[in-house]
């Protein structure tokens, strides 16, 4: 009897380890705010001057020469909650219903998500920290709460405020930093362990600690960056002054920490012996918080991010130029699983991208994106209105549709000159007092301040006034697309191209905001203030 209950263990351990191989584990390690800034990408981009010159991501940049790197990669929305929503669902934001906003967003269980689809496949799914939020049912798309693995601790989430408190206290900051990523190895620890089945498995890493706010200095503190190294490399729409540069440094200290966390993933799944079979999957939800022209805009700094995928089957060290959205990812990791692709789902797989040995364009047919926000904080606007524009982003053009050009893209400004303006450190420490679609920070707080200044009024104006329903860029003379060639009668034919092209990519969508009357975001649900 023995020996029979052995050769079934045997047998099941087998097929357990068969099923591994061919059907691979998937670890999408997801950070808050992210953006695209990692070493690696100075060379994707050519060497201009960046920030990507000074910040130091050793993990991430290894996996970027293991794998393929995606330059044109984009999120369908700026916003935490909605691009979460078109992530998982593998649908344009907009198809998603109260998911297509941040405020006040519910989750449709109708939805299918392709977590939820893996494990109905026989995959062991889990999640460390944020996945989709805010939102009701927290995590829902995810399963909620039961799949969360995080009982080691949140603390690495506020990673610069903590280690700033540990070495208050006495320590030193390696020791700070050991016992903040502790926590992240203990709670992947804890959700392989779980797998006692030996399934394949799927799991989210979602850290927060790129998302606002930092602790002031934290950068040169903690990291040893020093802000006057930034001098010169920050993008145009940013004044390189000292306080947005100082702000900018504790940034970047925040990106190493998360580059440092998912060192640690890495490491556990080589002592697991699991790391070669893992698509390992490296990306941000949008772009800088807290500065113009980044998180919920539909410039590039708001936009593009950063996408690496590593692991079997995926020929090492390319450069992709192919235009993929982060909704494609959802019908990418069901092609790894072997689960077939909703027909709701708009995404298309890159898993034949991720095969071929090409690098460049692999698809002709990958050439556009398009993006989109409405709702981001509901009170931003009076009536809870949200800021609704979409756009068209080509290798060479970005055309930006602005819906409602009478409101402010940013927010009210809740003031109308120096007397009745919030004070700076106001500004600085809370988002809703001007302009809530912008986090509180020091930039914001310095750009602000420029409203009637001369010298910096443009930066002022290019963040917080209100926009033209027509925008243009030709990125071949303008890659920060600070200059509007809209009306320029040069650019007559493309602007109608565009416009057209994106128009009909949307009507296709069946995207609401120009499907019937265009009004359903303007309206309960979807104005309703969340309680």
């Amino acid at each position: 009897m023995k020996t029979v209950l052995l050769l079934l263990a045997l047998a099941a351990a087998s097929l357990s380890a068969a099923e591994t191989t061919e059907r691979p584990n998937i670890v999408f390690c997801f950070a808050d705010d992210w953006g695209r800034y990692a070493g690696f990408l100075d060379k994707v981009d050519g060497g201009r001057p960046s920030l990507n010159q000074i910040i130091k991501t050793p993990n991430i940049d290894r996996m970027a020469g293991e794998g393929a790197v995606f330059r044109n990669a984009f999120v369908t929305a700026p916003s935490c909650t909605p691009c979460r929503s078109s992530l998982l669902s593998g649908q344009y934001f907009f198809r998603t219903h109260m998911g297509a906003i941040l405020s006040g967003a519910r989750w449709d269980s109708a939805i299918p998500t392709y977590p939820l689809m893996l494990q109905d496949a026989g995959y062991h799914i889990g999640k460390m920290y944020k996945v989709w939020s805010p939102g009701t049912p927290a995590d829902a798309p995810y399963g909620g709460q039961k799949n969360a693995f995080e009982k080691a601790g949140r603390a690495y989430n506020r990673f610069s405020s903590n280690a700033t408190l540990m070495v208050k206290d006495g320590s030193t900051f390696e020791a700070a930093k050991a016992k903040l990523l502790g926590q992240v190895r203990t709670n992947f620890q804890s959700f392989l362990d779980a797998n006692k089945a030996g399934k394949p498995f799927c799991f989210w890493f979602g850290p927060t600690l790129t998302h606002r706010s930092f602790e002031k200095h934290s950068g040169v503190n903690l990291w040893k960056i020093n802000p006057d190294d930034l001098k010169g490399k920050l993008p145009s729409f940013l004044p390189d002054v000292p306080e947005i540069r100082d702000d900018v440094a504790d940034y970047m200290g925040e990106i190493q920490a998360w580059d440092a966390g998912v060192g640690e993933i890495i490491a556990e799944l080589k002592a697991r012996g699991q790391f070669d079979n893992t698509i390992l999957v490296i990306s941000g939800d949008h772009g800088m918080p807290g500065v113009p022209a980044g998180k919920c805009n539909l410039y590039d700094h708001g936009t593009n991010v950063a996408l690496i995928v590593r692991g079997p089957g995926v020929k090492p060290g390319r450069i992709i130029d192919d235009f993929v959205n982060l909704m494609d990812l959802a019908p990418t990791f069901l092609d790894i699983g072997h689960v077939a692709t909703p027909a709701v789902m708009t995404g298309r797989s890159i898993l034949p991208l991720l095969k071929s040995e090409q690098a460049g364009q692999v698809d002709p047919t990958r050439t556009w994106v398009v993006t989109g926000r409405e709702r981001h904080v509901g009170i931003a606007r009076e009536g809870n209105l949200p800021y609704p524009h979409r756009a068209l982003r080509t290798k060479d053009f970005l055309y930006i549709r602005n819906f409602a050009p009478e409101r402010w893209p940013m927010g009210s400004p809740n003031f109308t000159g120096r007397t009745d303006m919030p004070s700076l450190e106001e500004i600085e420490k809370t988002t809703f007092v001007t302009f809530a679609d912008m986090d509180a920070s020091p930039t914001k707080a310095w750009v602000v301040n420029q409203f009637d200044n001369p010298q910096f009024k443009w930066s002022f104006d290019h963040a917080f006034a209100k926009r033209p329903a027509d925008e243009l860029y030709d990125l071949a003379k303008d890659r920060d697309q600070m200059k509007n060639v809209a009306e320029d009668p040069a650019y007559a034919d493309t602007l109608k191209r565009m416009r057209s092209q994106l128009m009909t990519t949307l009507v296709k969508a069946e995207d609401p905001r120009v499907t019937g009357d265009g009004s359903t975001f303007d309206k309960p649900p979807f104005t309703v203030q969340a309680k």
